[in-house]
């Protein structure tokens, strides 16, 4: 008779120590594999906020703010006026004119087409005039000219809907006539990076190396049918709590008129070829291109997103 002999307790070792190792190496190879997945993830989840933050820098950098502008330093002065007196030299009083350099009395949209200009951009062959400023007797000419367009002044869905300015639009904005610093005057005069001053209707006390400041908005709500009237203001308004009049369907860009002059201290000294600074008024003959009016328009206007002279966000 054969007796099965039990397995020997060297055996029984070897087998509970091949058991263990297996074991560990199984362990091993899990918590490897766990941590390359977990290196894996921080990875991905680094990639995505990295994304994440250079999607915001882009969507940071986009100022929110309806806007494109035009730098159109002075070009030259002239006692002319072809908005309200068209073909009359020397009808007017004295204008100092920025933008199209060949605006005479006798300038109309063709002949300012075919003209030059002083502005940056300079596809912006649109011509801008106001009264002269004179300090004593001696003229002055502002030293800083910026022309803004704005779609501020209305609610956000009258902005989405803002039209480009109509090509040979013209408008005369602020009262030429005005006898008083109450008298239907939009103008008004401050001192550049001085608000201690409180801007008015009339010239300002600017301190000691400060600059005189004057700015003018144009009405940004049109009939949608003329581009001039009788009185050459007319066809254009402003707007009525937040939206353009029945009257006036029609929102454009509103053109803010910024001027700033080396002259400062005593406003007795200072006059406007039109008299007071109460009588600051601005004329605007549109001779915009029409393709880079409308694309101002869609890109910069409409979506509210402030752009520079190149029509670009800036």
């Amino acid at each position: 008779m054969l007796h099965h002999r039990r397995p020997s307790w060297r055996r029984r070792v070897v087998a509970l120590a091949l058991a263990a190792l297996t074991a560990s190496l199984l362990q091993t190879n899990m918590s490897s594999a766990s941590t390359e997945a977990t290196e894996v993830t921080e990875v991905t989840e680094t990639a995505r906020t990295t994304d994440n933050a250079r999607s915001g820098d882009k969507a940071a950098a986009v100022v929110r703010v309806s806007e494109f502008l035009a730098e159109c330093p002075y070009s030259h002065r002239a006692p002319d006026d072809p908005i309200v007196f068209p073909g009359l030299p020397g009808a007017s009083h004295m204008h100092s004119f920025f933008g199209n350099d060949t605006t005479n009395a006798r300038s109309d949209v063709n002949s300012l087409a075919q003209g030059r200009t002083t502005c940056a951009p300079q596809e912006d062959l649109s011509s801008y005039w106001v009264p002269t400023l004179y300090d004593g007797d001696r003229e002055v000419e502002p030293t800083g000219t910026t022309f803004y367009y704005l779609g501020e002044g209305v609610r956000d869905d009258i902005i989405a809907q803002t039209q480009p300015l109509p090509y040979g639009l013209r408008i005369v904005a602020g009262n030429a006539k005005a006898t008083g610093p109450t008298d239907d005057t939009r103008a008004r005069w401050s001192c550049l990076h001085h608000g201690e001053v409180n801007p008015s209707t009339d010239f300002v006390n600017c301190p000691a190396g400060a600059m005189l400041e004057s700015y003018l908005d144009f009405p940004q709500c049109w009939n949608g049918r003329d581009l001039d009237s009788a009185d050459h203001k007319s066809h254009m308004s402003y707007p009525v709590a937040g939206a353009c009049p029945a009257t006036h369907p029609v929102p454009v860009p509103k053109l803010r008129q910024v001027l700033r002059y080396p002259v400062n201290g005593d406003p007795a000294r200072f006059r406007l070829a039109s008299g007071r600074g109460y009588t600051m008024h601005g004329d605007f003959f549109n001779v915009w291109p029409v393709a880079e009016m409308e694309r101002r328009v869609r890109d910069c206007i409409r979506p509210i997103i402030k752009c520079g002279a190149d029509g670009r966000p800036s």
